[in-house]
């Protein structure tokens, strides 16, 4: 057993962090104690690691904790890469004061871009979550990674690619997957496990790079490679414009009589960059 504590920077508002993943059924946490239980993978380990706030929004610190030295270091990296503590949303805070999303900001002030837990998963949650409301996505998640993925002191990892290749779409439809999404599913773990695809590789592509690899395979479309970069990636500058999302929170914001066109929001985002990701948390936030 070995716990470590962290301090970064504030703002950072772990509540909000909590709040966001409480409706997930898959998600291991305590909102009292202000704890969440995270699945890393670090090489062919699985681990169950502990992060608890101890701190405020402006004098933020956590402290990590898990069962076996093995790893330790790199969990603790992977557990900062996640929860985005290398990233000073002091400075974020700074340039949107000088925006049209200053009042939003100020509102929601310290909200971290925090990221899916597993790169595998990730991908695969874009897949199941398209085209259906949140709600049945996250029940469908949770059949998937509770008929096929493993448990590790009582929190819930992804199968691996490997065991996801061997499935068959007979096998997903009972969850009530759909069978082209089943084929998704199958059709990217073999991606990776029969024709090399790197999913680790990818935080060290361009956008650009991402997009060109994964809009080959099929059932990735754009805003499935959006959401991979924004929540797997954690990438600071984009802006999914066909969002329904943030197209009605703009809608608000602006006080339009309709949803904005394309081209009105490329006017309206001037200025918001380089933290286009940050606008877009934001105004989603706006309107939850």
């Amino acid at each position: 057993m070995w716990q470590e504590t962290i301090r970064i920077d504030g703002p950072y508002n772990f509540d909000s962090v909590l709040e966001r993943h409480a409706p997930d059924p898959l998600k291991v946490l305590d909102l009292a104690k202000r704890t969440i239980r995270v699945p890393v993978v670090i090489h062919d380990s699985s681990h169950a690691v502990q992060v608890t706030a101890a701190g405020t929004i402006h004098e933020p610190s956590f402290i990590v904790s898990g069962n076996s030295d093995a790893d330790k270091d790199a969990i603790i990296q992977r557990i900062a890469e996640i929860f985005q503590w290398n990233v000073s949303l002091a400075n974020v805070h700074d340039h949107f004061e000088k925006t049209d999303l200053k009042e939003i900001f100020d509102s929601f002030v310290g909200t971290p871009l925090v990221l899916d837990f597993d790169l595998f998963g990730s991908l695969l949650k874009c897949i199941i979550h398209q085209q259906i409301n949140m709600k049945f996505a996250y029940t469908l998640t949770e059949r998937f990674v509770k008929t096929f993925g493993y448990v590790i002191d009582g929190v819930w990892f992804f199968p691996q690619p490997e065991t996801t290749a061997r499935l068959t779409v007979e096998e997903l439809r009972p969850l009530q997957i759909s069978g082209r999404k089943a084929e998704y599913i199958i059709g990217i773990a073999k991606e990776i496990v029969e024709n090399g695809l790197d999913l680790d590789a990818s935080k060290n592509q361009s956008d650009e790079e991402v997009f060109e690899r994964l809009m080959k395979i099929p059932g990735v479309g754009r805003w499935t490679v959006e959401n991979f970069l924004l929540f797997g990636l954690g990438r600071p500058n984009l802006f999914p414009l066909a969002d329904i999302g943030i197209q009605n929170a703009i809608k608000k914001l602006y006080q339009l009589e309709k949803k904005p066109s394309y081209e009105e929001m490329e006017q309206y985002k001037q200025g918001w960059e380089p933290y286009l990701s940050y606008a877009s948390l934001y105004l989603w936030r706006s309107i939850e």
